[in-house]
């Protein structure tokens, strides 16, 4: 689809080829909440392009309305928004699922991440009221990569896991051969919970 963003048109997810990037809606310019989102997005800016990810965000406000706003971030909270904002008039809401039926023609503050071949890999929602942590979104964006790369699973709270800290998990064999030459090769609880260190970090 093509989008109209502070940037000028672009093209999705096209515009973004060979990268990942996280699309993120958010109910409206001149806000308390998504002015601090804003923020924390644009001071995390780099980690997520040392993921080869990029950022997007999304509202059904017009181009100026987010011109002004990012204006205003810069001048007012010293911080520059370096990415750029779609101005939807509800078709591209529409179709990703992110307006609320009860909530007029506001967007929902939810969350696409993209992976390099254009396929969405998780959805997210938060209430209006609720601002996002932007830890967790890198964490997912970094998880979703060492998964594909590695063909792992990732535990909860990775990459502080209570049980394997920043180890990842073999997935569970299929067959009993293979469920026995996993317990020889990897650190395991039994056959079907194994793990290892990532590759690049032995």
């Amino acid at each position: 689809m093509e989008v109209q963003t502070t940037n000028g048109k672009i093209k999705l997810p096209g515009e973004y080829k060979r990268k990942w990037f996280v699309l993120f809606s958010y109910p409206a310019d001149f806000t308390p909440v998504c002015t601090t989102e804003f923020y924390s997005f644009a001071k995390n800016y780099k980690k997520f392009q040392d993921f080869n990810c990029e950022l997007i965000g999304l509202s059904i406000d017009q181009v100026f309305s987010h011109l002004k706003w990012i204006q205003w971030i810069e001048e007012n909270l010293e911080v520059k928004i370096p990415f750029p904002i779609i101005a939807d008039h509800g078709q591209v809401a529409k179709v990703l699922g992110m307006t609320h039926p009860k909530k007029g023609l506001n967007t929902v503050r939810a969350i696409l991440i993209v992976d390099s071949n254009g396929i969405i890999r998780l959805i997210n929602y938060y209430p209006q009221e609720i601002g996002r942590l932007i830890d967790e979104i890198l964490r997912v964006v970094e998880a979703l990569k060492i998964s594909d790369e590695e063909k792992v699973e990732i535990p909860a709270n990775w990459p502080n896991n209570e049980l394997i800290g920043r180890q990842v998990i073999i997935p569970p064999a299929t067959d009993e051969k293979t469920a026995k030459e996993c317990v020889k090769e990897y650190s395991n609880y039994d056959w079907w919970f194994c793990y290892k260190s990532l590759e690049y970090e032995k």
